[in-house]
């Protein structure tokens, strides 16, 4: 099963409660009170979300966190690279030279155009349509990806 971490979808939801109030600096404790997580968990998080670039801190009395983007300029894409490391389905997806069969391996090519998939997904949803509320569901003929494998 494909799934982010749980740190990642807590990441997520500490982004949205900064892109509801784009101009707010606001404490891990407020961020954590706000988003119904531990504050330890949302320092945990706030790290590697100020590294990647998706958040910018400030010390002092009023010190805190806000985006460091607009919340429509911050990717899906963004949110998992930044807590997980770059996407990738299979181990060769993202490194080449890490799998015995790789030279004679009939599904490589395929995953990677899953990837692709995958990725392009998670870029082309932003933080900013994650605060929307969510669409109905698609009719279940619409809920397939519309994929060529490389041997189709």
């Amino acid at each position: 099963m494909l799934r982010v971490t749980k740190l990642t979808d807590y990441a997520t939801v500490v982004l949205t409660v900064l892109a509801a109030q784009p101009d707010a600096v606001l404490s891990a404790s407020d961020l954590a009170e706000r988003a119904g997580l531990e504050a330890p968990t949302v320092s945990k998080l706030l790290k590697p979300l100020a590294q990647a670039g998706l958040v910018e801190g400030f010390r002092g009395a009023n010190g805190g966190y806000r985006l460091a983007r607009s919340a429509d300029e911050i990717g899906l894409l963004d949110i998992v690279t930044a807590m997980e490391g770059p996407l990738g389905m299979t181990e060769c997806s993202v490194h080449a030279g890490n799998c015995g069969i790789e030279d004679h391996c009939g599904v490589r090519a395929n995953w990677r155009r899953i990837n692709d998939v995958v990725v392009e997904a998670l870029r082309s949803v932003t933080l900013a349509q994650m605060l929307a509320p969510a669409p109905p569901p698609l009719p279940p003929d619409a809920r397939r990806i519309d994929l060529r494998l490389a041997n189709a």
